[in-house]
């Protein structure tokens, strides 16, 4: 019967592999470039056409090996996991997936991501299985496959960021840009210093302000903007596109270079997050501030609330502390706190310490711009309307207009009075609704300025978030030394910053060849070198290849 035998080819696994490979080659192309996603079975189609031709996985003259597995399987799961990363995020960064893994991903919100994890893997699997059976049954694949896997080896972008970091260990220079970091100090504080808010709004990145794209998104931010100082250009360099990397860029004045090696158990948790340097909460509290932090997501996840316990600030609050405070412990979301109800216990916080003698600081990180779609709040959802759960731009204004009616309701009760106001987003979004539209031309970071002293302008510098670490300080009244901390400088000042001197290409190259910063880093999480017996120390001192590898001030001389 010519019908069901006709079935039968059309399943038969040398089709179903060449299908499967198809569809995973073209969503990966579809993936890394701009095709759109109907692209995607036109290209299996292509690849299904010579697969036909050249009978791929039914040779005529059939030769019969014994069983392995393909050479390519690793390097095809590399690219797998490349192309996941760079779907699910935009950019890939391997620091961040390096931090985290060390730093700790407790309580994190990705549930829709595990989801699509799984898909991903099951994916692979097929692929992996498809590819398998094809190079064990045609004996042409089979001699082609290795030619193949250094292919895909020599073509992964996560190697090769990987081989860059590693090529740092054996770099000749490797401190120039510790030698640009200046350790914050304070010189001279002012009579009566002001109170600090800083807001951190979850990727609303300034980018958004542009109204022919995005339309009204932005329109609250820009509202609030009117009576501060905003500034444009505020780029994002490398180490610091992830929330706890652009916390500590802009409070410590450093981009977040992770621990890696240096870290002496690897991928256990850390109980210290770069505890080499003096962030702002260590300044101010040494200058006599009470100081809170408080977000909406755990702070067990990626090292929060570790970076905050150790650097100066004595209240820690995220979703384990806040949620059994709310009236429907049920209204949260996979990170946690909604922002409404986040802003809401910020200012029983601010009230709190404002009733009690001498300066304060709060820091807020909220949620509802978060990639891929954001988690607005129900009050934006009463505000705006139903939220068809794609659409990022719903949540800009959501996050914008909540940030605004939280300042007018802090201001309204005299909390803003000596107060300096700092608003900033804490990284560029990754991949969202909108990629096409962001990635269109260049991105900066949301950095605005409000309070007493502070005036009213819209300034353009080339800047990164290392620079609003000495900004805040200056613009709190403090004195620094040359208008720097860490790697930032003041735009307050006339000074240029390191982009303007240097460039944001050279600056991130620097980053990629350079272990001496990431040393200071986490100075005191490397294992202590073991002390070699008198004797030993002896007998090593006398043999020294090169004048240059001598410790002492005077060359050693040459055996």
């Amino acid at each position: 019967m010519p019908t069901p035998t006709k079935l039968f080819e059309l399943v038969h696994p040398r089709w179903l592999s060449l299908l499967v490979i198809g569809l995973c080659i073209g969503y990966a192309v579809t993936s890394l470039t701009r095709l759109p996603t109907w692209g995607l079975p036109l290209i299996a189609a292509i690849w299904m056409v010579p697969g036909a031709w050249f009978n791929w996985g039914a040779p005529r003259n059939q030769i019969r090996a014994p069983r392995r597995w393909p050479w390519s399987l690793l390097p095809i799961a590399l690219w797998g996991l490349y192309i996941y990363l760079s779907e699910s995020f935009g950019i890939v960064d391997l620091a961040a997936v390096f931090f985290h893994l060390q730093a700790g991903m407790a309580d994190h919100g990705g549930i829709s991501r595990i989801w699509a994890a799984t898909g991903y893997t099951l994916s692979m699997a097929a692929l992996l299985l498809s590819l398998t059976w094809l190079v064990r049954n045609d004996q042409r694949w089979r001699r082609g496959e290795p030619f193949l896997a250094l292919v895909l080896l020599a073509s992964n972008p996560l190697l090769y960021g990987v081989t860059q970091r590693g090529a740092a260990i054996v770099t000749d220079d490797g401190a120039w840009l510790d030698r640009q970091y200046v350790p914050p100090v304070i010189l001279e504080a002012p009579e009566e210093p002001p109170n600090l808010l800083l807001l951190y709004l979850e990727s609303i990145e300034r980018t958004y302000a542009d109204r022919e794209r995005f339309g009204d998104a932005y329109a609250d931010l820009d509202a609030i903007g009117e009576h501060g100082l905003v500034y444009e250009g505020v780029y994002q360099i490398d180490n610091t596109g992830w929330t706890m990397a652009g916390m500590i860029a802009s409070q410590c004045g450093s981009p977040l270079m992770p621990a890696g090696l240096l870290h002496d158990r690897q991928f256990s948790p850390l109980e210290k997050v770069v505890p080499g340097v003096d962030c702002l909460g260590d300044l101010l509290s040494e200058q006599g501030y009470r100081l809170s932090y408080l977000g909406g997501a755990s702070t067990a996840f990626a090292g929060k609330g570790i970076f905050y316990k150790d650097h100066g600030f004595d209240t820690v609050l995220g979703r384990e502390d806040l949620q059994p405070l709310l009236d429907d412990p049920e209204y949260v979301n996979n990170w946690g706190l909604y922002d409404d109800s986040l802003y809401d216990f910020t200012l029983e916080e601010m009230r709190r310490l404002d009733e009690q003698p001498g300066p304060w600081g709060v820091v807020n990180l909220t949620i509802a711009g978060h990639a891929p779609r954001g988690y607005p709040a129900q009050r934006c959802i009463d505000r705006q309307g139903e939220f068809d759960g794609v659409d990022i731009l719903y949540s800009v204004e959501c996050s914008a207009w909540l940030a605004r009616d939280f300042l007018e309701r802090a201001d309204a009760e005299g909390l803003l009075d000596n107060t300096v106001v700092i608003i900033a987003s804490d990284h560029l979004t990754m991949r969202v609704s909108e990629w096409e539209q962001l990635i269109q031309g260049e991105r900066d970071n949301t950095f605005m300025l409000l309070g007493p002293g502070i005036p009213v302008d819209r300034q353009t510098r080339e800047a990164s978030m290392v620079d609003v670490f000495p900004t805040i300080l200056e613009a709190m009244g403090f004195t620094i030394d040359w208008h720097r901390a860490g790697l930032g400088v003041s735009l307050l000042s006339d000074e240029p910053t390191l982009i303007e001197e240097h460039s944001m290409t050279a600056i991130n190259a620097r980053m990629r060849e350079e272990r001496a910063l990431q040393e200071r880093l986490w100075d005191g999480l490397a294992p202590e070198p073991q002390t070699a017996p008198e004797e030993e120390q002896e007998k090593q001192d006398q043999v020294l290849e090169n004048p240059v590898d001598a410790t002492g001030e005077e060359p050693a001389t040459v055996q």
